[in-house]
Order: structure tokens, then sequence, then C-alpha cells
């Protein structure tokens, strides 16, 4: 009897469940942003005063209005997390690396200061070009707000003005 064994298997080491968890696909559970107590300020007779204290919005600190509203805002986190994790998990670290150099390659590029940048290689890269979102329709390059004297701006952004 000195080589078999009865009974569950011993527990893995510690550096296997590390590397185990490593590349398990990433938690989508939504964990609320905001966990404290929020306190308002009251006067003298028990309503808050904003014209002492200034107007306060709580609806910020209160966290999400709606359970989903987490996971929308960070959707395109999420989707990227998930398919760096596949990717590593199916071809290797190499693959993810890859296109985090690529992606990092491609937000080095850009133009003057006072011209509006498309993200063309950035949106290739990621897959979104293929996608019709809120920010195409409602937040085009030519509707921007932000103008200025070229000079100016490039100026500025150089840390000479």
């Amino acid at each position: 009897m000195g080589g078999t064994r009865c009974g569950p298997p011993p527990p893995p080491s510690p550096s296997y469940a590390a590397g185990y968890k490593s590349f398990s696909l990433p938690p989508l559970k939504v964990k609320p942003e905001y966990t404290g107590d929020v306190k308002i300020e009251q006067g003298q007779y028990g309503v808050p005063e904003p014209l002492v204290t200034g107007l306060i919005s709580t609806k910020n600190k209160l966290g999400m209005a709606h359970p989903l509203q987490v996971s929308e805002k960070n959707y395109h986190l999420n989707e990227e997390k998930m398919n760096m994790t596949m990717l590593r998990n199916i071809q290797g670290l190499h693959a993810p690396l890859k296109i985090s150099m690529e992606l990092k390659a491609a937000n080095k590029v850009g133009r003057l200061p006072f011209l509006p940048s498309s993200n063309m290689m950035q949106e290739v890269l990621t897959g979104r070009h293929l996608e019709i979102g809120f920010e195409d329709i409602l937040n085009p390059a030519e509707l921007c707000e932000i103008a200025g004297q070229p000079h100016a701006v490039v100026e500025r952004s150089l840390g000479i003005l």
C-alpha cells in the first residue's frame, strides 16, 4: 500500500492557483462606485441652506440610477479586457501584447492641436469602425465647439504661452 493514496487530492499550490486565476475571464458583476454615507448640511431649522452652503448635487454621490448603467458605462473597457483574455488563452501572450503595442502606436499618431482627429486607426484596431453609436451621430468633428487661433493653440500645447 505504499504507492496508492485514498481520499481527496491535495490542494493546488498557491503559484498554480494564482496562474490559473490570471487566465480566467474578468468578472462582469457590477460593483458600486460609492459606498459611503451622503451627508447634507442642515441649517438652524433642519432644512438645507443653499445660500450659505452652496448648491449640493447628491445624485453624483449616490451612484448609478440603474443597475445596468455602470455596465454600459464600462462596456468597451470590459469588452476589451475579455477579448484580450480570450486572445491570450487561445494564441498566447504575444497576441495581446502585439495588439496593445499597435494601439499605443495608433494613439501617438496625431494632428496639430487645433485640427480635429477622427482616430480612425484606433477604431479599426478595436473594431469600433463597424459600429454606429451616439458619439458618431451627436458628436461630429464639424460641430466641435473648440475653436481658436491656430498659433495660440499650438503655443499653449507646447507650453510656450
